[in-house]
Order: structure tokens, then C-alpha cells, then sequence
């Protein structure tokens, strides 16, 4: 049999030690520097480096012509496309490029979603802030005024006035980690209990393995806590949906993180990924289920079937949660008293302004009875201490 051979386009995280694990030879290719940021080097059979300006496909043919790739894979959403364009090019599997634009593309993945009519939530892209006050006008408040794409709720912006519109517009152009801005999207805010619905695909059959309840603060929309199994239990029709919703994306394989309101009106959703999710919820879901969602992900991109060993893992295990702390405001943290959490920046890191995923500095994970209302009194004892970033004088001429 033919020993599997996955390229990892991106530097992989720590994939390719899992993959070699799962009976895999790895080829990583990444961006020129990445190379030192590959774990486990010992285990990868190569490593090629690209400009990132550059069409990474005639260096994947290159690989393939020496040691034929069986699957292409991207274990972070800002190296899905050019994997997925790998994976079309040299005819082995691989996310569909459809399925990675929609997915990425919040704007398509919206009018997709609404002409399959699986999601009628109302949005547009603006080219101004008058676009936004013109969406107010037409669809009433309060709105969601976030990037096109984006990450870690950064740019994102709840509407309920159009005197808001301007600062919101110049915060979603505002470039964030990396990803190209593809424009300004707005859409209707869903109030309800948020929730993440965690699921691996195979074949097309889309195996939910947990739903997370998920908190963001009220001012800035970053995610401070979750918490799995839910306090309260979804119905059967909430998982349905979210089935749905991934057929018509196009999803067939692969971990899925898809974010969700339960509205009146019935389930909306935020966005989802065709990854894993953050925020530790993997490690949320195997404390809780039994179920190592990462592990699958890893078998299953050296090619082996995986949804007989998730179902037969998962079990009822007690609740788990997390809760993040925020700091008072972005600049650079100087000092922080975090004893019995664990702290994500150190003194003298910066504290991202305005505030987003990045700029969280500690968490706390807990498990068993009370473990939300636990993390959370343990997350809120941190304290930082932040430097605002100086403001520099203006005079008018």
C-alpha cells in the first residue's frame, strides 16, 4: 500500500508530528521565514518556502513530480485558498476552492446561504459609511458592521445609530493579521443566546460532536467565554440546520467550527470555518465528550476514515468551560496578576486597540459542576495593568 504523502501548505501548527503519527510522510510549504516556526523538523520529509507574492502551485508541482502528494491540507484559514487551488491543480483531495471562497467571503457565503434558503439574514457590502446608514434605514437596527473577511473580531462593530456609522467604517477597513480586506460587510445583529456548533464531515455526512454555549462582551463582540454541554440543551432542529447549512457550502470533509444565534425567528448563523475552532474548545470538547477532535483531524487528513472511532469515543463527560479576561484597554501591559489562570501576554507585550481576540490576557479552564460560573470568577480576578499608547499632540494651521 502507498505510504500517504500530505502536503501542508501553511506551517502547519503541530500537524505534521500528528500526521508522521498517523502513518503519513509530510511535505510542509509555507511562506519564505516560516520554515523555523515548523514543529517537530525531525518528522518532515521537506520544507519549501515560498514568496507569498508568488502562485504557490508550480512549487507544489514540483513536490508532486518528485513524490506524488495523495492530499493537500491547511490547518489555518489564511492558507485554505492557495491548498485548495493545490489540491484542484494536481487532481488529489482537497477542500473544493468553491467551498473555501464561500466560506471566507462572508458577503458570498451570505447571498449563498440566503438563495439556498437555508438563512435569510439581510446584509451588503458598503463601499462608505452611508452604506451603513443606508442599511439601518431600510432594515431597521441595531446592525453587525464587520470585514468581508477578518479573524479573532477584529473590525467587528454592533450599529444601533447611524451617528456610529463612520467610526464602524473605519474600523472594518482597518487591515487585521495578515488577511486582505475585501471590503465592508453589514447585516442584521440576531439577538438570542450565541452558540458554536463543533463537527467533523466525511464524505458529506457531517457528524456533530458538540455544541458550545458561547458568551462575547456586549461592547467590543469578543468571545470571553464558553462553555460545553450548554446550560440549557439545543432542540434536534438547530443541528439540522447547521447540517444544512454545510451541504450547501459545499463542505464535505474535514473539522468545522460553525458560530450560531437562536433567534426567535429560529437558528442564524455568524459565520462558520472549515478548521478547527480557537479558543481552546477542542480541548473544551474532549474534557466533555471524550471525542479529540484534533486527533481525528490529523487521522483524517493522512487519509484515514475517522466518524466510526468519533462516534464510538463519544460519551457524556463533565461540563467544561473557559472564560478569557479582557483588559481595561490596549496599549502595553506593564503588569499582571493572574495567579490560577493562564496568562496569554506578558509585561511588556502590546495590548491590541482597539480591543479584540489578540488582546485577551489570561483564562482560566474549568470542569465538573459550577465550572462556567467558576472560570469566569477566576477569569475577572486577573488584573493588568496597561499603558495607554501615548496620543500625539495635533494643531490646526
Amino acid at each position: 500500500m502507498l505510504t500517504p504523502h500530505v502536503l501542508v501548505v501553511g506551517t502547519g501548527q503541530d500537524f505534521p508530528s500528528r500526521l508522521h503519527a498517523a502513518g503519513a510522510q509530510v511535505t510542509v510549504l509555507c511562506r519564505a521565514g516560516g520554515g523555523i516556526r515548523v514543529r517537530d523538523q525531525e518528522l518532515v520529509r521537506e520544507i519549501v518556502e515560498v514568496d507569498e507574492r508568488e502562485d504557490w502551485t508550480p512549487h507544489a508541482k514540483v513536490v508532486h513530480a518528485d513524490h506524488p502528494i495523495t492530499r493537500v491540507a491547511a490547518f489555518g484559514e489564511l492558507d485554505q485558498d492557495r491548498a485548495a487551488a493545490i489540491g484542484s491543480a494536481l487532481g488529489v483531495p482537497a477542500t473544493a476552492p468553491q467551498t473555501v471562497e464561500l466560506v471566507h467571503d462572508k458577503a458570498a457565503m451570505r447571498a449563498w446561504l440566503r438563495a439556498a434558503g437555508q438563512d435569510p439574514t439581510p446584509s451588503v457590502l458598503v463601499a462608505d459609511a452611508r452604506g451603513i446608514t443606508d442599511f439601518l434605514a431600510e432594515h431597521g437596527g441595531p446592525c453587525v458592521v464587520k470585514p468581508a473577511r477578518g479573524a479573532g473580531s477584529a473590525g467587528v462593530t454592533v450599529v444601533d445609530s447611524p451617528d456610529r456609522a463612520e467610526a464602524a467604517y473605519a474600523l472594518a477597513v482597518t487591515p487585521f493579521d495578515g488577511i486582505t480586506p475585501a471590503g465592508v460587510l453589514v447585516e442584521r445583529f440576531h439577538t438570542g443566546p450565541q452558540y458554536s456548533v463543533e463537527a467533523i464531515s466525511e464524505k458529506g455526512v457531517h457528524e456533530v460532536v458538540a455544541v458550545v454555549r458561547k458568551f462575547s462582551d456586549p461592547a467590543t463582540v469578543v468571545e470571553l467565554g464558553h462553555v460545553t454541554p450548554p446550560p440549557e440543551p439545543v432542540g434536534p432542529e438547530v443541528l439540522a440546520f447547521v447540517r444544512a447549512v454545510l451541504t450547501a457550502l459545499g463542505v464535505t470533509d474535514g473539522p468545522t467550527h460553525t458560530e450560531l444565534v437562536l433567534t426567535p425567528d429560529g437558528p442564524r448563523v455568524v459565520e462558520t470555518h472549515i478548521r478547527l475552532a480557537g479558543d481552546e474548545i477542542p480541548e473544551l470538547v474532549r474534557l466533555s465528550t471524550g471525542v479529540d477532535l484534533v486527533e481525528a483531524t490529523a487521522r483524517q487528513a493522512a487519509g484515514h476514515a475517522v466518524l466510526t472511532g468519533v462516534r464510538a469515543a463519544r460519551g457524556a463527560g463533565p461540563t467544561a468551560a473557559i472564560w478569557y479576561a479582557l483588559p481595561p484597554a490596549g496599549g502595553t501591559l506593564r503588569d499582571l496578576e493572574s495567579a490560577g489562570t493562564v496568562a496569554l501576554l506578558e509585561p511588556g507585550d502590546p495590548v491590541a486597540q482597539p480591543l479584540n481576540s489578540d488582546s485577551r490576557v489570561a483564562y482560566s479552564l474549568v470542569t465538573g459542576p459550577g465550572a462556567l460560573e467558576a472560570a469566569r470568577r477566576q477569569a475577572e480576578s486577573v488584573r493588568a495593568v496597561v499603558e495607554l499608547a501615548p496620543v500625539r499632540p495635533t494643531r490646526t494651521l
